[in-house]
């Protein structure tokens, strides 16, 4: 069963509209979706490895857009929206002392949570909410999100064959090791 769905996510890849299903992917996860674009721009490269940057730019773009989305969340509407997404990531009792926080440390906290597994749209929605400076959250998104994707679609690019052969050799085990760091990255939001 593994095998028909990574072979059917190779052939989604391909599909003429894959580009808009990564950017609406992308879009949605860094303000509210939570899975990341990860699961998409991967097989995509591998399936196009010449579209590398396109698709990079594509997620990155998109993703940074989302996280404006995210932001406006966090900023117009957090009590009736944000608040009800950040505890359902479970981070709502610890809201308080990081909002007082936050603007301190923003532009770094938003760069790391752009590249680690860490669910980014808790960070877009809390620079809303706490009201970090608009273009601080926008330089930092784009450079994290953008180092993110291009540097997972360069190593696919330059090494393509063999992580994709390694990928068919060994799915059990990718796919095993992709949800624990997703997992992960919910967890840390629980306990942070």
């Amino acid at each position: 069963m593994l095998r028909r769905l990574y072979d059917w996510v190779l052939e989604m890849a391909a599909h003429r509209h894959a580009a808009w299903a990564l950017s609406f992917v992308a879009f949605l996860e860094s303000s509210v979706f939570p899975i990341p674009p990860d699961v998409m721009l991967v097989p995509m490269v591998l399936a196009e490895r010449l579209k590398a940057w396109t698709y990079a730019a594509i997620a990155t773009v998109s993703s940074v857009l989302g996280g404006v989305a995210g932001y406006a969340i966090g900023y117009f509407l957090f009590e009736l929206i944000g608040r009800p997404v950040i505890g359902f990531y479970g981070y709502s009792e610890a809201f308080g002392d990081f909002a007082s926080r936050y603007n301190d440390y923003g532009a770094w906290i938003v760069f790391l949570a752009g590249i680690t597994p860490f669910p980014y749209k808790v960070i877009t929605i809390a620079s809303g909410a706490t009201q970090l400076n608009f273009l601080v959250f926008l330089v930092a998104s784009i450079a994290a999100r953008g180092l993110r994707f291009f540097i997972v679609s360069a190593l696919l690019y330059w090494f393509g064959p063999p992580i994709r052969d390694f990928i068919e050799r060994r799915l059990g085990l990718v796919t095993a090791v992709f949800f624990i760091l997703l997992i992960g990255g919910f967890v840390l939001v629980k306990y942070l």
